[in-house]
């Protein structure tokens, strides 16, 4: 029982034969702790349970949490690979009551487990309490037959348990295992408490009180119990070992990293593969739980913790990337423990890759820079911050990669120095983005983004989380506080929000704190990775600095991202029908429907609509998983990945993977692979159907779709189906029917109304007419002339009345004035072929149509046609061609 994996499991079995509930470990990035950066510790996620904000179907738990304390007030980073106990990455053991047992059977449920059922010889177990915690003391004489000597009273606040600044505190009891009096060291309390006789393994949190903000303790409702067990700690314990690095997991990992890289665990290349395996672990557990590096926040500190541990494998001579080699091997130490390791392993690993390739491009330049500054130094001396600065500024170096490469030499860091470097770049900054324009209005921002830094956005994986008000803008002014009925802009540290970007529409929902509610009707990106709420505030009040609770409407994101996954499939399809010239030249990604811009010269047919939506709907009906990878910008493009239009990108990319191709260059390939920073559908499937509503041209070269997704393009389907059954009732046919009795009634309509044409040119032909003989031809000049004016006959008409009428004087001169129901006119006039040199029907027809108050007219010598606005004169028109003919 004594590997990693055992001890694990025979832990969460004993308390769960003892009626606790086993949870599984929460996520590295808190969500329901805003004021923590990761998760440190088991009992972060029943942080609402212990205040009483929140209520679970069960009143005791025990958990295997993960853990990392990198960064923010819990940082052992700098230690880790030179001690024996500190890591970035840790388990923590521990079991939880919610006010169902308190402190007697808290230390009951310890100490069987580690004396009976761990086996640890109970005659080498010491215990502290809390200097006032009398009970405790009691309880240790009585359960475990402690002597007083081996209960040690603790003044300090290192026997009085707090998760932050604010939250659940009490008092504690820590078990300590003392390793023998030949490794030196006192025990808890005495002035060699820091020695490593005597180790910590286990510490029981008597959870008692709130601590407020307000610097006020209360009780909490329930007294309650927490205990945190270091899993690496325990198990260099039942593995006979004194330092966690000697451990299964750990030999495991070595291992690998001494098996990859040909150097031997000793000396001085020990820390770099302890270094190496500690932060393996920590990075890959951050990747799964959906943090990537970056320049900000979390992001950073992954950064950090990853280029750490590839300056380490440099010094030991690795030529390629390490890091991303020695994954399988983690996976198959932990995998079945956390299977998240699992999911996430092809993320991870090319994310390790990445970094690690990118980072060594750099890597060497700096150091060079780095050891030609610092060759003059010796022990003792400090490194100028100018130099520091310009190493994390140009080439990337975290100062604390610095400060870790100087170590073995004894050489230090001007962090003061480094400090200043930084503020004189940000005044920089300042100074160039504060002159006039967007840059002047946009002002607030900038200077929110550099005193509270990037919005931490968590809303790939969550659509509620917990965050800090960080700041509250009206007018482009701050403001401390907005009240019921104001209009407010709020910023916060943390997010599940997404602000508007790359086609797809801002997040609404609300914002919740004590006392106050905020509905959001938007979400805007602005200061260079600020994310801005914007609302009204409901009821209430609302304070900067406040806790605050973020919720995403999630009927409407679920629709966004129904619309986003389809505009990928889509323009895919579309490249796939229409040809590869096809690009996207724009996107609106609404939660009701999606708007798609692509160039491409013409219209599309409906046979090529049609197999857009079947091919975009053959891969929905996979139901393939949506995938996610970090990619430089240049290597995704390398691989096929397309970059949207309007889109900016960094250096580093979210390339979006989904669908399998079917047919062609793509069968068995990823189908759709785009570069995207927007909220997609966790699989295909769930966009549920496409259907293309809308195609035309917006511009020269440009057309746009219009299309529905899921419950919309459901919706409208059936709004269809319902007007062909009300079309099939009104034809009393079935639905089936409809077409061929919808065709056969146009048929019917063009016959009638070709007998109805030629039956009003009849009626035209045959009188009565217009003009002084009454419509009658005459003979002007020696020149034949058939002059009428017609009533409800089409203008496209008179043509062909005026054809007939030629016809039936065989030699001569036609003119028709054609008179509509608004009192205008249309005019034709046609002269038969043997006349057209010495007779032209546009000369006659614009003699016509200024008799009718209109101007010109056109056509050929044998027909022309004009019109005009005064019907009334249609006679006139006549005889103003007859005497343009006796002329």
């Amino acid at each position: 029982m004594s590997g990693v994996n055992d001890i694990r499991s025979a832990f969460l079995d004993f308390f769960k034969a003892n009626g606790h509930e086993v949870v599984s470990s929460s996520p590295l990035v808190p969500r329901n702790d805003p004021t923590l950066m990761f998760t440190n510790a088991g009992m972060v996620q029943f942080k609402n349970v212990f205040t009483g904000l929140e209520q679970r179907p069960y009143s005791t738990a025990a958990t295997a949490q993960k853990c990392v304390r990198a960064g923010g007030k819990h940082n052992d980073l700098d230690n880790v690979g030179y001690t024996a106990r500190h890591h970035t990455f840790f388990e923590m053991l521990g079991n939880f009551s919610f006010g169902d047992y308190f402190k007697e059977q808290a230390i009951t449920l310890a100490w069987n487990l580690i004396t009976k059922d761990f086996g640890i010889d109970a005659n080498r177990l010491l215990v502290t309490v809390y200097h006032t915690d009398d009970d405790a003391f009691a309880l240790w004489k009585k359960i475990a037959g402690l002597p007083d000597s081996r209960i040690i009273r603790i003044a300090t606040n290192d026997n009085f348990w707090a998760m932050g600044d604010t939250g659940p505190c009490g008092p504690c009891s820590e078990i300590f295992y003392d390793h023998g009096d030949h490794i030196p060291g006192g025990p808890p309390g005495s002035p060699d408490e820091d020695g490593d006789r005597f180790i910590e393994i286990w510490n029981l949190v008597f959870m008692q009180f709130e601590q407020l903000a307000s610097g006020e303790r209360i009780e909490l409702p329930r007294p309650s119990i927490d205990t945190g067990m270091g899993l690496e700690r325990v198990a260099a314990l039942l593995q006979g070992k004194h330092d966690n690095y000697d451990i299964d997991l750990f030999r495991a990992l070595i291992a690998a990293s001494v098996e990859a890289t040909g150097v031997k665990a000793e000396g001085e290349r020990r820390a770099s593969h302890r270094v190496i395996a500690d932060h393996l672990r920590s990075s890959a557990f951050l990747i799964a739980d959906g943090v990537l590096p970056s320049n900000e926040g979390r992001g950073y500190v992954l950064r950090r913790i990853m280029r750490r541990a590839m300056r380490h494998a440099r010094l030991l001579g690795a030529q390629d990337p390490l890091m991303y080699k020695l994954l399988p091997t983690l996976v198959s130490e932990m995998g079945r423990a956390y299977p998240e390791l699992a999911r996430a392993e092809g993320l991870i690993s090319e994310t390790l890759k990445l970094e690690e390739t990118r980072f060594r491009r750099t890597l060497d330049r700096g150091l060079m820079l780095l050891d030609d500054a610092s060759a003059d130094l010796s022990s003792g001396d400090r490194l100028d911050g100018e130099t520091a600065f310009k190493l994390y500024d140009t080439y990337g170096f975290p100062l604390d990669l610095t400060e870790d490469a100087l170590r073995l030499r004894g050489v230090g860091v001007d962090t003061d120095g480094f400090t200043a470097a930084m503020a004189r770049q940000k005044a920089e900054a300042r100074a160039a983005w504060s002159g006039s324009g967007d840059a002047a209005t946009e002002r607030v921002w900038f200077e929110l983004r550099d005193r509270t830094g990037a919005t931490d956005f968590l809303g790939y994986d969550t659509e509620q989380a917990e965050g800090i008000v960080a700041a509250l803008v009206r007018d482009g002014q701050e403001i401390e506080t907005a009240s019921a009925g104001e209009a407010v802009e709020l910023v916060a540290n943390q997010t599940p929000f997404y602000g508007e970007s790359g086609g797809q529409m801002g997040d609404t929902g609300t914002i919740a704190g004590e006392g106050f509610v905020i509905d959001v009707t938007d979400t805007q990106k602005k200061g260079e990775g600020l994310f801005v709420h914007i609302g009204t505030v409901r009821e209430g009040s609302v304070t900067r600095g406040k806790d605050i609770v973020l919720t995403v409407d999630h009927k409407r994101r679920s629709r966004l991202r129904q619309n986003h996954s389809a505009t990928h499939l889509l323009h895919e399809a579309l490249r796939e029908v229409l040809g590869t010239h096809v690009a996207q030249k724009g996107s609106l990604v609404a939660p009701e429907r999606l708007r798609f811009d692509i160039s491409h010269p013409k219209p599309m047919s409906a046979e090529e609509i049609a197999r857009v939506e079947e091919m975009a709907n053959a891969i929905i009906v996979q139901n393939a998983p949506v995938t996610t990878r970090l990619m430089g910008v240049e290597d995704a493009i390398a691989e096929g990945a397309m970059a949207l239009f309007g889109e900016k990108y960094g250096d580093e990319v979210r390339v979006v993977s989904m669908g399998r191709g079917i047919e062609g260059a793509k069968a068995g390939k990823p189908y759709s692979v785009e570069l995207c920073g927007g909220t997609h559908v966790t699989a295909t499937g769930d966009i549920g159907l496409v259907r293309v509503v809308g195609e035309a041209g917006v511009s020269a070269g440009v057309r746009r779709l219009e299309a529905l997704t899921g419950e919309a393009a459901r919706a409208y389907l059936a709004e269809q189906d319902e007007r062909v059954r009300r079309i099939a009732a009104s034809l009393k046919v079935q639905p089936a029917d409809v077409v061929e009795r919808v065709e056969a009634l146009m048929d019917e309509r063009r016959r009638l109304e070709r007998e109805l044409a030629d039956a009003k040119r009849k009626l035209a032909l045959a009188g009565p007419g217009g003009g002084s003989n009454g419509g009658e031809a005459r003979e002007i000049a020696g020149v034949k002339y058939l002059g009428r004016v017609v009533t409800g006959v089409e203008p496209k008409a008179l043509k062909g009345l005026a054809d007939d009428g030629k016809k039936a004087l065989g030699s001569g001169v036609v003119c028709f004035v054609g008179v509509s129901d608004d009192g205008k006119a249309s005019v034709v006039v046609a002269v038969t072929d043997d006349l057209t040199s010495t007779r032209s029907a546009v000369d006659l027809v614009r003699v016509a149509s200024a008799s009718l108050g209109g101007q010109g007219g056109g056509g050929r010598p044998d027909m022309a046609q004009a019109g005009g606005p005064d019907g009334t004169r249609a006679e006139a028109a006549i005889e103003a061609v007859a005497e343009a003919l006796a002329a």
